[in-house]
């Protein structure tokens, strides 16, 4: 990683969308259990502000603060968007205005669900995080946090999540930094995994491992070997 990446991760404010939901909750609480500042953004700001309050009672303190997710927007230098894919364009559109100039962090996966279980869905533009780097053409957009147990990461009773990032983006110092934001959470790593065009396959990666833990009632993630 650069020398860029190293500037330290608790002068930033890191702000999830969708943070009421089971991922955004969970990636909230494992920033905020690093002494990360924590945004919870949800539809309403009620909902958000109860999230917040829920998540310092649980880890008994923690710089957390929630709103709707056009206050955590507006707050975040770092935004994760953790949101369902059928609402993902119009949320972004909504938001452009207020995401501009921040690292925006794209950890959506375009699924579908049949009797045969999940599967990855056609995007436009090739991918969510695409999707978002056409809209969001003011801000800088990674993608990250795709293949990452929700399960694992709300259960305050998993002290490390074992499990490597892909970060995918065209711009080095933005990558390097959310590799370093993936890297605070204990057993966690971020790894450099190509350009925005490389994204497709990792949120549709998401799809199989589905499928591996239903077979083999886990919660699987990835590792990637020789780095």
């Amino acid at each position: 990683m650069t020398d860029e990446a190293t500037r330290d991760l608790s002068t930033l404010t890191i702000s999830v969308l969708g943070g009421t939901d089971p991922q955004g909750r969970g990636l909230s609480r494992r920033f905020a259990a690093a002494g990360l500042k924590v945004v919870i953004g949800s539809r309403t700001t009620e909902r958000g502000v109860e999230a917040a309050a829920a998540l310092v009672e649980s880890l008994g303190g923690g710089t957390v603060s929630g709103g709707s997710n056009a206050e955590a927007a507006a707050a975040g230098d770092i935004v994760l968007v953790v949101v369902p894919w059928d609402g993902h364009k119009e949320l972004l559109i909504e938001l452009k205005e207020a995401l501009a100039g921040k690292i925006v962090v794209d950890c959506v996966n375009p699924l579908g669900f049949d009797k045969q279980g999940a599967y990855a869905l056609a995007v436009e533009e090739g991918s969510a995080t695409q999707q978002a780097a056409a809209i969001l053409t003011d801000s800088t957009v990674v993608g990250a946090f795709h293949n990452v147990s929700a399960v694992l990461l709300e259960d305050p009773e998993v002290a490390s999540i074992d499990t490597d990032v892909f970060v995918l983006g065209d711009e080095r110092e933005a990558t390097d930094l959310v590799q370093a934001l993936a890297s605070v959470v204990p057993g966690m790593r971020g790894v450099y995994g190509g350009r925005r065009r490389n994204a497709h396959q990792v949120e549709a990666l998401t799809a199989n491992l589905i499928s591996v833990n239903r077979r083999y009632k886990a919660h699987a993630g990835v590792r990637v070997t020789d780095v």
